[in-house]
């Protein structure tokens, strides 16, 4: 087996890759802009992210020391975000749309020592950097884009480890502060390979990443994924519904990652111009990810579009994907996100012991792709990781006789009305099996009769006129009444992070406070 095919035994760096890669096939596409048409190979690549990891050396950063990087989605974003891990930085992630105290906290916590940002990320970092006692200094993208080269290109890297950390990435918690996730270089290189073992990536293959490079999907799913297997990425600046089959047309896009939320914003605007599939025969598959698939509207898709969707599972601290269905003509089962690639995934009781078949359970997870620890917080670390290396994920499940993991809800989350269980997600799929719900989420109220009552939000599509009494009927045919939401909220939006998921706590607290 060849150093970059996916399914690796060895412990090896990013740079192994990239140089790997610019090697082997180093006039290959890696990196594609939409928007301009630029095509940058893997030997190009080698060339920028080596002229950028010595040019960050030139600041006095060393290799482990923390740099961030804050910038739309493009080419040069993604090699900026190669070039520290090639240099042997911590790549630090800064979600953008965070909120000011949220960045602020990350910086100082981080102890970031730069901060790479392009325009429009530098005019929103500026006010928060002059508040800081200790600001990082900030650097444009383009300015150590177009940096030195020559001599400076040619200076050797310093040797770098696998085990050596390479993201902190700070997960979106409902409420408290994020808590920063320390994933090692081969953490990633695992959560790449896992995605290129599962779906069968080639270097024939093009992915289209609409996801932020913020966000671990993006981060390991797209990037790390595309560079393991030597494919290529085309990367435009944001997820559009109306470029999104352009894109994907003119690219000869065989697959792409997207979340629920965004698989419902194509589904409901199908019939508008520009917004069907058509021409797009070069598709293998699209990735659904970040929170669980409606199978109402899995099917839908499939049938509107007619591009199969394989339903997976990922977490931050696992570098992404743990779970995935296979691809066809195997079986892919609805409603589940599939199987373990490349790690171990089992359903726990209290004690993180394995329970039967078929018995819901906490899903923990084993793997090379198992984050090193949260920063600063032994206490998280040591709650969230068992002795033996297990991860508790959080996610109730169960798993069926063929390994097929169904969540079923979040330890969190649940919500327990009369002494019973009742998890959101049963509710959001009944609601969503509704043609004109775009977005839906159920949650807990408090109720002096019952402990809790379920109520739930939706948004519903553009010219769409549904009835909260209309909605909860729905319910009540597909759940019974005690399961059935007693309220339901029509809003503009429903809060999410930054990977699309709806925030149930969020919502509530929203509710509470009268909208």
């Amino acid at each position: 087996m060849s150093l970059a095919e996916p399914g690796y035994n060895n412990r090896l760096s990013i740079r192994d890759f990239v140089d790997s890669n610019a090697k082997s096939h180093g006039d290959k596409t890696y990196l594609i802009d939409p928007e301009t048409g630029e095509e940058t190979s893997f030997a190009h690549c080698q060339s920028e992210v080596h002229r950028i990891a010595t040019q960050i050396h030139a600041y006095g950063i060393k290799p482990g020391e923390t740099v961030a990087f804050a910038a739309a989605n493009s080419s040069q974003t993604a090699m900026v975000i190669l070039g520290l891990l090639y240099g042997g930085y911590i790549a630090t992630a800064i979600n953008l749309v965070a909120g000011e105290s949220t960045i602020a906290y990350v910086l100082e916590h981080s102890e970031t020592r730069l901060i790479i940002a392009d325009d429009n990320s530098e005019k929103m970092l500026s006010p928060i950097l002059s508040d800081m006692h200790q600001a990082p200094e900030l650097i444009l993208m383009a300015t150590i884009s177009k940096g030195a080269s020559g001599s400076v290109s040619q200076e050797k890297c310093s040797d770098i480890s696998a085990e050596l950390d390479g993201l902190l990435m700070y997960t979106s918690g409902t409420t408290g502060r994020p808590k920063g996730v320390i994933l090692t270089q081969n953490n990633l290189i695992a959560g790449g390979s896992s995605v290129a073992t599962a779906h069968q990536l080639k270097p024939a293959d093009r992915g289209l990443c609409v996801l932020p490079f913020y966000h671990i999907n993006a981060f390991c799913v797209s990037l790390i994924g595309s560079l393991v297997s030597r494919s290529s990425l085309v990367i435009p600046t944001k997820f559009s519904v109306s470029s999104f089959w352009h894109s994907v047309r003119e690219n000869n896009c065989t697959w792409f990652s997207v979340v629920p939320t965004q698989i419902s914003y194509l589904l409901h605007n199908a019939d508008k111009p520009g917004c069907d599939a058509t021409g797009c025969e070069s598709l293998r598959f699209g990735r659904s990810a970040s929170a669980p698939l409606s199978p109402d509207m899995h099917q839908a898709f499939e049938s509107r579009f007619k591009v199969p969707i394989i339903e997976t599972m990922g977490l931050t601290e696992t570098a992404a994907q743990i779970l995935s269905n296979p691809l066809p003509p195997e079986t892919r089962k609805t409603g589940s996100p599939g199987i373990a690639f490349c790690n171990e995934v089992m359903i726990g009781d209290s004690q993180q012991k394995e329970v039967e078949r078929g018995t819901e359970g906490e899903i923990l997870v084993r793997g090379k792709n198992v984050l090193r620890c949260y920063l600063k917080n032994e206490e998280a670390t040591g709650q969230t990781i068992t002795p033996d290396r297990w991860l508790r994920t959080g996610d109730l499940g169960r798993m069926d006789s063929d390994g097929y993991v169904y969540v079923t809800g979040r330890l969190k989350e649940l919500i327990i009305k009369g002494g019973e269980n009742i998890a959101p997600r049963e509710v959001d799929e009944a609601l969503y099996a509704h043609p004109g719900v775009v977005e839906a989420a159920a949650f807990a109220v408090d109720c002096n009769d019952y402990g809790q009552r379920v109520q739930a939000g939706v948004r519903i599509s553009e010219g769409a006129s549904i009835s909260e009494e209309e909605l909860i009927s729905l319910c009540v045919r597909k759940l019974g009444a005690f399961k059935s939401p007693d309220r339901v909220y029509f809003l503009p939006e429903l809060p999410k992070g930054p990977s699309g998921k709806i925030q149930r706590i969020k919502l509530a607290e929203q509710v509470s406070a009268g909208l």
